[in-house]
């Protein structure tokens, strides 16, 4: 199949990444002539990275680089596409603007997904006369290396588009989520955020430490977390399971949200402290080469994940 990645940022030159190692023909269009040669160029980097992991599916990251191909007009971009892949910037109006447009140009069966992170899909879809065919694909970045993808419907949008999209990204090694109805923070901003007000709190009343919160997670719960998620985690850490869990722990975490209730101003006095931390630890010229190291250490995550699951199942 034909996928057509709209704007070619770092959401947008990752998802070429994505379906081309699925096999996919892609093409890339930015509004910005220069910007789909400067992705690919970056994307022929990573793919090096990705081969020496083994997560390229055996190919060399020149078969995988000759199916991207950066294309000058949209029209040509969107020709023959099965898959519409939208990154524009998270403004409804300028989404309003681009969804219009694709609508108009796009082959009639075509799927018209953004990868929006916090608008929801009804905001920016609702006048559009292909409405059924458009839905939010939102992955985690980078989503050639994290396969969650969550896949939102506005009220009006198809069941055949929600499974042809799932089904889409299931072949090409996504692990959808797919949500019932729209909500604001779909899934998984709702579950970061849920995370981040309680380290945003425990610091901003003096608690603890950043690195004290950081650790808690990295080398605490996201050990469990990197496998399994936390139901499975609660069923698994009492000996009757779920229901044994919930009737043993329930009282402490009913006891602890009703401390919670109270909103701490991330940009208020506590983000000085937490600013200042992570500068003493990482200068901010050295942002672009952390998130390299982080890339690459996704990329040894996703490998062992690989081999673990086929020596121990998933």
């Amino acid at each position: 199949m034909k996928i057509a990645i709209i704007g070619s940022g770092f959401i947008g030159r990752a998802w070429a990444i994505s379906f081309a190692r699925a096999g996919h023909d892609v093409a890339l269009w930015d509004r910005d002539a220069a910007a789909t040669g400067h992705a690919r160029a970056w994307i022929c980097g990573v793919l090096d990275d990705l081969a020496r992991t083994e997560l390229l599916r055996g190919q060399a990251p020149t078969a995988v680089l000759d199916r991207i191909s950066p294309t000058a007009e949209l029209a040509d971009a969107l020709d023959g596409a099965g898959h519409v892949q939208e990154n524009a910037p998270e403004k409804p109006d300028v989404k309003r603007e681009v969804f219009a447009l694709l609508d108009r140009l796009a082959d009639a069966d075509a799927i018209i997904a953004s990868s929006s992170s916090a608008l929801l899909p009804s905001t920016f879809t609702e006048l559009l006369e292909g409405r059924h065919r458009c839905l939010v694909a939102h992955p985690l970045n980078p989503p050639y290396l994290i396969p969650a993808v969550e896949v939102v419907p506005a009220p009006w949008t198809s069941q055949r588009i929600v499974d042809r999209t799932r089904d889409l990204l299931a072949e090409a090694g996504h692990a959808p989520l797919v949500m019932k109805r729209e909500l604001d923070g779909f899934i998984m901003n709702r579950l970061q955020g849920a995370l981040l007000e309680e380290a945003f709190r425990l610091v901003a009343d003096g608690y603890a430490g950043i690195e004290d919160v950081d650790i808690g997670i990295r080398d605490g719960l996201a050990l469990r977390w990197s496998f399994m998620g936390p139901f499975e985690t609660i069923d698994l850490n009492t000996p009757g399971g779920v229901r044994d869990y919930v009737e043993r722990y329930q009282g402490i975490y009913a006891n602890l949200f009703t401390q919670m209730q109270r909103r701490v101003d991330w940009a208020g006095p506590v983000l000085e402290t937490v600013e200042a931390a992570r500068r003493e630890r990482l200068p901010e010229d050295r942002l672009g080469e952390r998130r390299l190291w982080r890339d690459r250490r996704l990329m040894a995550l996703a490998a062992h994940k690989k081999r673990a699951e086929g020596e121990y199942g998933a």
